[in-house]
């Protein structure tokens, strides 16, 4: 099979790179071209000149985009996937976009003679590397086998959630659950301390209390000491996942208090310079919050 991969940032590169370990026929597509150029020499893949490119020369395409903005320029843009005159047939875009987008790009697809599915995953950069991902995919696996196979190579468990859309709709509830838990372990954190228990103490009671989930296990050094480890998630895309949320909701008739404050918290951490950091600074932002 002839795999087309774009968007080689943190998550992306570490996916690519388990495809390109199947020795199936990758090529690969960045914004800026040096890290495709790079991945091509060190995977023996090959790099494509464009998204269009990528496409033509692929029998399935995925994406791992940052945000609707980059999705409708790849996808939809005068050199996009869609534009191309044959190749791919299945597209997938395992970011975190909106469900409008999914829903906008899904048609778009249609009217291409293509099948696009949203499929955004669940897990940091360490289980994109050991293809441990949670695939939430907004079709049924028996319409895209060719996908399903992929998806088997990536993840370790994918859940096929019936039509377009599904799938963003449910990263989004998902993230939302690990925003808030970002933020009200910061605060626990941030009390316990403040009352003189250190902060390795605390994290070690949280993360075998009642409270415990994956994330606590395998982001505990960014928690610990955010400055000595490579970001993983930065403030600016959790902030942008949180209004994601917050907009379907609003679409949906449904309120969500504690979503609305946690986009408040992230948006005055942007504003005093913690965007490009890693989520869990919001740890440092709201004890500065205490001085």
């Amino acid at each position: 099979m002839r795999v087309g991969f774009a968007g080689l940032g943190r998550m992306g590169v570490r996916m690519a790179a388990n495809l390109a370990a199947t020795r199936m026929d990758v090529s690969v597509w960045n914004r800026t071209a040096g890290p495709a150029q790079a991945f091509a020499a060190a995977h023996n893949a090959f790099s494509a000149a464009s998204p269009k490119d990528l496409a033509e020369r692929s029998d399935v395409v995925i994406t791992m985009l940052a945000d609707d903005a980059a999705a409708e320029a790849v996808y939809l843009g005068p050199d996009g996937l869609l534009e191309a005159s044959g190749g791919s047939r299945v597209l997938a875009e395992m970011g975190t976009i909106s469900v409008p987008m999914a829903e906008r790009l899904a048609l778009s697809a249609r009217g291409k003679g293509r099948r696009f599915v949203d499929a955004p995953v669940s897990g940091a950069t360490q289980a994109a590397a050991d293809a441990k991902l949670l695939i939430m995919a907004g079709a049924e696996a028996t319409d895209v086998p060719d996908l399903a196979r992929l998806f088997d190579i990536l993840g370790r468990k994918t859940v096929w959630l019936g039509k377009p859309g599904a799938g963003a709709a449910m990263k989004l509830g998902v993230n939302m659950l690990i925003h808030g838990l970002n933020q009200t372990l910061s605060e626990a954190l941030t009390l316990t301390t403040a009352a003189g228990i250190p902060k390795e103490q605390a994290y070690e009671v949280v993360e075998n209390s009642a409270a415990a989930a994956p994330v606590l296990a395998y982001r505990k050094g960014l928690y610990l000491d955010e400055t000595a480890h490579d970001v993983s998630f930065t403030v600016a895309l959790a902030r942008k996942d949180v209004g994601l949320a917050l907009e379907l909701a609003s679409t949906c008739g449904v309120v969500m208090p504690q979503a609305e404050l946690n986009h408040a918290v992230l948006k005055a951490a942007g504003s005093a310079g913690f965007d490009d950091r890693d989520m869990a600074s919001i740890l440092s932002f709201v004890n500065k919050g205490l001085k």
